[in-house]
């Protein structure tokens, strides 16, 4: 599961984005900005949880 997660976090950021974007509020555009790099990081720390294929046909 724990490789999934860099996918739904890219998918988190992109949907964040586009509400955050679409709301007229005073601080919408920073907030959403804020949430969106804090689960790109998230998507950056599960990349490492993402199987190798080249490590498995070297063994």
């Amino acid at each position: 599961m724990k490789r999934h997660l860099t996918a739904i976090f890219i998918l988190i950021t992109g949907i964040v984005l586009i509400i955050g974007m679409g709301v007229d509020l005073y601080w919408s555009g920073i907030a959403s900005w804020g949430i969106a790099v804090v689960c790109l990081m998230f998507a950056v720390y599960f990349t490492k949880y993402i199987p190798n294929d080249k490590n498995d046909k070297q063994q």
